[in-house]
């Protein structure tokens, strides 16, 4: 007669080796899964942040509603020395601070960086190679007299920089640094962009009539 002989401690040894096994595979797979989770809601909120800084450079900019150019001297030729520019916020934009904007002007002159006359005189590291000035053209809230901000669509503010020294004083900038050293004589052209502290972006192509002669001021 043949006697079997069993060990039932073995096989208890080999299971819990695969319970141990299984395990440490299932906490491996929770570690990586939530590796993917935190990756996938990074990626997430980094998209949506990428589109809301896009929406904004989109829609968050100035309008330029009307140009004159005004202060039109007439010593070796009839030149404008004043640029005035009638802005609003353009449609769907958020609250725009005239304050942190900054323009570039582009001529036969050459290229200018013009910041706010305001920021300038409060310092923080802002500089330019001219400056401008802002006023009140059309405002219920006097939110642009008091903190220079365009926060309804019917906001309408006036940017004035100067080309000469001419009537220097009157507009506010009284530095000759203030100026943008560039000549609009009869049937010149430049162009102006305006950006926004969001990114927006506005170009206006600033054209001088062929003749100047008798004018006080002219449209843009």
């Amino acid at each position: 007669m043949i006697e079997l002989f069993s060990n039932d401690e073995d096989r208890g040894q080999v299971g819990i080796g695969t319970l141990i096994v299984f395990i440490a595979m299932v906490l491996v797979a929770a570690i990586a899964a939530g590796v993917l989770i935190n990756t996938a809601g990074f990626l997430q909120s980094s998209a949506e942040e990428s589109g809301e800084q896009s929406s904004a450079q989109v829609t968050n900019r100035l309008q330029v509603v009307n140009a004159v150019g005004s202060d039109i001297v007439d010593d070796s030729g009839a030149e404008v020395t004043t640029v005035e520019l009638t802005v609003k916020k353009a449609p769907g934009a958020d609250n725009v601070d005239l304050t942190t904007t900054t323009a570039q002007w582009v001529s036969s002159d050459g290229t200018f960086d013009v910041v706010s006359k305001t920021a300038l005189n409060e310092g923080g590291g802002t500089t330019g190679d001219a400056a401008f000035v802002t006023s009140t053209f059309q405002d219920d809230d006097n939110s642009i007299s008091n903190s220079n901000v365009l926060n309804d669509p019917a906001d309408r503010a006036t940017m004035k920089l100067q080309t000469d020294s001419t009537d220097n004083v009157d507009s506010g900038l009284t530095d000759p640094d203030d100026l943008v050293s560039a000549d609009l004589d009869e049937g010149s052209t430049a162009s102006i962009k305006l950006n926004t502290q969001a990114g927006g972006e506005t170009t206006a192509t600033l054209v001088v009539p062929e003749s100047l002669s008798g004018k006080s001021a002219v449209s843009l």
